[in-house]
Formats: structure tokens, sequence, C-alpha cells
């Protein structure tokens, strides 16, 4: 019961918030739980989901390579821009934090509900983007490790 009412309640803040994305989502978990398909899903979802999400966003970002629009030549004109470069660098960084978000969600599945019900707040509260648990998983380990260091 307490899922039901805890989705309900995300349905109700998506509507507020006027957030498309969270109202689908838990719309849709909702939808699948009173149908009775939740036992066999939610599981595979809870799984999978992130690498389905991952790789939705990637043929998002390479959609413009797809049609043309981006090309060599694009590419080579871009990398003379320091611009170009800061976001080369942002995007190696974001890899290696995310790489150890998966570590740490591994090694220490619990923090999945912190990190979860921060991402919720975000897309809430702040018209957030639902993509970052594995880069906040990446930071909050980075930050831990910090944390033990001074213990």
């Amino acid at each position: 019961m307490q899922a039901y009412l805890f989705l309900l309640l995300l349905v109700v803040i998506s509507l507020i918030a006027k957030n498309q994305s969270l109202l689908i989502a838990s719309g849709f978990l909702l939808a699948l739980k009173a149908i009775g398909l939740d036992a066999k899903w939610f599981d595979l979802m809870g799984k999978n989901g992130i690498n389905w999400g991952v790789t939705v966003i990637t043929i998002a970002v390479l959609v413009p390579i797809a049609t043309g629009a981006i090309g060599f030549k694009e590419l080579g004109s871009a990398l003379k821009s320091p611009y170009a470069w800061i976001a080369l660098s942002a995007g190696i960084i974001v890899a290696l934090i995310a790489k150890n978000g998966v570590v740490l969600l591994a090694e220490d599945p619990h923090i999945t509900t912190a990190l979860v019900f921060g991402t919720v707040l975000a897309v809430a509260l702040f018209n957030g983007v639902p993509v970052g648990p594995l880069i906040g998983a990446g930071i909050a380990y980075y930050a831990m490790k910090l944390y033990s260091m001074f213990q």
C-alpha cells in the first residue's frame, strides 16, 4: 500500500510542478503495479533501466551525426574553440565520475534511496532532468572518500 501512496504522491507533485517526465515515469510505474505486472517488469527495469536510459540519451545525442548535421568538418572546426576543449574535458570527467557511481551503487545499494529521493526532489521542485543518478552516485562516492579521510 505504501508504494501506491508514494507513487500517487509523485503523480500529484509532478502535476503541481508541471513535470512531464516525472508524471510519465510515476504514472507508468503506478499503472504497471495496478495491473499486476510489477513482479515481472520492476526487476527487469531496475536492473537494466539505467543502461536503457543511457542508450536512449546517447541515441538522441548522435542524431545530428546520423542526419549529417554534424560531420568531420564541424568536429574539426569545433575543436579549434577553447569551449569545445572545455566540453570535451567535462565529458571525460563526468564519465569517470559516473563510473565510480556504478561502483558505489554496487557496493552500497541502500544509498540508492537517498539518490532517488534527491533526484525526485530536483525533478519535482526545481524542474531538473533525471539523468544524474550515476553522476550523483559518483559525486557521493568521492564525497564519501573525502569524508572518510577526515574521520
